[in-house]
């Protein structure tokens, strides 16, 4: 049987544990949680929760974070020209459901289930449900955001990382983003990894780290009980910064970010920096056992290469100290590549209810996955590597 239901709040902790797998802290329950507690994501905000529950003799087989959205902010799989065309035709575009996690362009599992194999549930399975309940109810469109690829035919390889052998329906359409990403091979330390580099770009960094020091900025690194109220409250004000900058007002608001700092401590890596005693500049980071996640950054001044070093070369050296296996710093940016960031192909799934759109959809999804892939190529030749890996 399956449900919607309108607050997480009705997921009990011990079946959102018990069906998610992963260690990521970005699809931890208290993250979740903290996103409608602190009505970052709420109905007044054009996120309105919408989850869908798989119940099976009464007990939780799977869950599928969703939200009824009335805006496309803050999902980075961007889709306003499509938007447009509906409203210059006269044509409602919202609202859509969105599976993602919010204001978050991390690939992860979209669908939670942990049953046992004989019985698991796929996403691909779910996709005609979801094309069913949009079609009885005033939803216009559907789209799942960063999840792992979907076979799009009934084979599926043992070594694949595709979800599912269900077939991909017809008017399902895939689109791509590219991230990048930096791949920890066995670095002992930070000049280990720079020998990988050509000369030219070896000596690029270096001059870029050397260039703090010289601007009379410390960096300091705190994780977990370290961080101070007084280091919340200054990388809230950065945060904020960061988007009224841009003429934006921020996403998540205060109280979220205190919840975090409190219920994910362990997982939470704050690096400030500052200068002449004053802080001017901080990132935050997520972790778990295998990955780090850069996710926000902020400063009070401008200094250069401050952006590059807070949000690359700290989080690279954290990795390597670790002994971590990726670092994820969040998406676009071409100018990771010289840094040694890859590009990683991500993959998102999308249908639209109004039958006149479906064609010209699904050749600008055709036409761009195209143009993903020759971009993927074109930046593996850009890497700053020796020998590209």
């Amino acid at each position: 049987m399956i449900t919607f239901i309108d607050s997480f709040e009705q997921i009990p902790a011990s079946d959102w544990h018990r069906l998610n797998t992963s260690s990521c802290p970005l699809v931890s329950y208290d993250f979740f949680k903290a996103l409608e507690a602190s009505q970052s994501v709420s109905t007044a905000r054009g996120w309105q929760p919408h989850h869908m529950v798989i119940e099976n003799d009464g007990a939780i087989d799977g869950i599928m974070p969703l939200y009824l959205k009335q805006h496309s902010w803050g999902e980075y799989v961007f889709d306003w020209d499509w938007a447009r065309a509906f409203e210059d035709n006269n044509i409602a575009y919202y609202p859509k459901l969105v599976g993602t996690i919010p204001f978050t362009p991390l690939t992860s599992n979209k669908l939670f289930s942990n049953t046992p194999s004989s019985t698991r549930l796929s996403l691909a399975e779910l996709l005609p449900s979801l094309i069913s309940h949009c079609q009885q109810h005033d939803i216009n469109s559907w789209h799942i955001l960063f999840c792992p690829e979907i076979e799009s035919g009934s084979k599926q390889a043992e070594n694949s990382q595709s979800v599912s052998m269900a077939k991909l329906p017809e008017d399902v359409y895939q689109r791509h983003t590219v991230q990048f990403h930096w791949f920890n091979r066995s670095y002992a330390c930070f000049d280990d990894f720079l020998a990988t580099f050509t000369s030219r770009k070896r000596k690029n960094t270096r001059k870029e780290r050397a260039s703090i020091s010289q601007q009379g900025i410390t960096i300091r690194q705190l994780q977990g009980q370290e961080i101070t109220a007084q280091d919340i409250d200054f990388f809230y004000l950065t945060y904020q910064l960061t988007y009224l900058k841009k003429g934006h007002q921020p996403h998540l608001s205060f109280d979220f970010f205190k919840q975090i700092f409190k219920n994910l401590a362990d997982n939470i890596l704050l690096i400030i920096a500052s200068h002449e005693d004053n802080d001017v500049a901080c990132a935050l980071f997520f972790y778990d056992e295998k990955q780090l996640y850069g996710r926000y950054w902020g400063c009070k001044e401008s200094f250069k290469n401050l952006h590059f070093e807070l949000c690359y070369y700290q989080g690279i050296a954290f990795c390597i100290e670790q002994n971590l296996q990726c670092f994820n710093p969040g998406t676009q940016g071409e100018h990771k590549i010289q840094r040694g960031f890859e590009p990683v192909l991500t993959h998102s799934y999308h249908w639209v209810k109004h039958a006149a759109f479906k064609d010209a959809i699904r050749e600008f999804c055709q036409h761009e996955c195209e143009q993903m892939q020759s971009y993927l190529h074109q930046c593996r030749q850009a890497l700053p590597f020796k020998v590209v890996v």
